[in-house]
């Protein structure tokens, strides 16, 4: 990943900064600072941080944390995708892989937790095919403030109603001719889910 922070500094600068409101560090005034975060998150074991690389183009970030082999356990976090990520099917795709590759290597659980108040995260979260699983109230502090964490989860069995949704929605005869989708990703996942919210 530090071979892609200048593209990721080019990518985020591109927003207005409402992206980093639920994430932990805040926007970075210097190029050589989001360096040093792009160095040090990539040196890191758990979180597993990885580059989105969208046409040869790093445009965003994502993360495996709270790995536990053990229990079968896996988390999605950290996610920061740019604008010119945001709303894609390569954000969707990315999404896919991430949770494709966990339950190839054996997980049964996969994670998505959030701010509470995050109403883009938990809508992208249940389109996504994870079930809303409840809300811990005041669960951490984060920027000087109480967060209640918003839990939301798939799991193995789940997993090949799940794949089968993404190959649909991201097959090429899913989006016409100026690359408007013609079936929802929430439309495919929908029936898939346990519980909403």
């Amino acid at each position: 990943m530090p071979a892609h922070a200048a593209m990721l500094w080019d990518a985020f600068a591109a927003g207005d900064g409402r992206n980093w409101t639920y994430l932990a560090p805040e926007p970075f005034e210097h190029v050589e600072d989001f360096q040093a975060y792009v160095t040090q998150s990539s040196a890191s074991i758990d979180p597993q941080f990885y580059a989105i690389v969208a046409d040869g183009v790093a445009v965003g970030i994502a993360s495996y944390l709270r790995i536990t082999p053990a229990a079968g356990t896996i988390e999605v976090g950290h996610i920061h995708f740019s604008p010119r990520l945001q709303r894609t099917p390569a954000a969707t795709e990315a999404m896919y892989l991430m949770m494709r590759r966990a339950f190839e290597l054996g997980y049964r659980r996969y994670e998505w937790k959030c701010d509470a108040l995050n109403a883009p995260s938990r809508r992208a979260a249940q389109r996504l095919g994870f079930s809303y699983e409840g809300t811990f109230r005041q669960a951490l502090v984060t920027k000087g403030r109480n967060r209640d964490t918003a839990w939301y989860a798939c799991i193995d069995t789940e997993w090949p109603a799940l794949g089968r949704a993404f190959g649909t929605w991201l097959a090429p005869d899913n989006f016409d001719a100026s690359g408007q989708q013609r079936r929802s990703l929430s439309e495919l996942t929908g029936p898939i889910l346990v519980t909403r919210g």
